[in-house]
């Protein structure tokens, strides 16, 4: 299994829950996320002297690169016409020596996950009740800091989704 989450996380102080607090007080502290989980067969590529270690790292190097210089920087068609010439074509893994690529890949440990089966999970206050979601919202805007507005958002989406699902 294969753990990722998003960035988007925070824990939830019970002050927030602004109806079932002040009803009951039967409210504990939780986090909310998100997370994916893969599972599957996992190939791990280290040895850098094996063939098919030393192809499947080329490819994810090159594969990488090409998303860094074409997506992460956008250097496109149009930038052939800029007059610096840094932007005239993309890095490519062929514009390093061999060599010093060839020792930089001793230091790559490689993953390929064959998937088997994707598992998914929101914990966005989504189970609170309309009121309690509501001040979890606020209480996150009220931080002022850009996790916790996206995460008003989430909550909020989240809610509205739940809502819609079991009116």
């Amino acid at each position: 299994m294969v753990l990722f989450t998003s960035s988007i996380h925070h824990y939830v102080t019970p002050k927030f829950y602004t109806e079932t607090k002040p009803d009951t007080g039967k409210v504990v502290p939780t986090w909310n996320y998100a997370a994916v989980q893969l599972y599957g067969e996992a190939s791990i590529y280290y040895q850098t002297d094996d063939e098919k270690t030393s192809e499947f790292l080329n490819r994810q190097i090159s594969d990488l690169s090409n998303v860094g210089e074409k997506q992460v920087m956008e250097i496109m068609e149009s930038d052939k016409e800029k007059d610096d010439e840094r932007w005239k074509e993309p890095w490519k893994v062929s514009d390093a020596p061999p060599r010093y690529v060839e020792l930089l890949k001793k230091g790559i440990i490689g993953v390929e996950i064959k998937i088997q089966s994707i598992d998914g999970k929101f914990k966005m206050s989504q189970e609170m009740s309309k009121g309690d979601r509501e001040g979890v919202v606020a209480g996150f805007m009220s931080m002022g800091n850009e996790v916790a507005n996206k995460l008003a958002d989430v909550v909020k989406q989240r809610g509205e989704l739940a809502d819609a699902k079991h009116p």
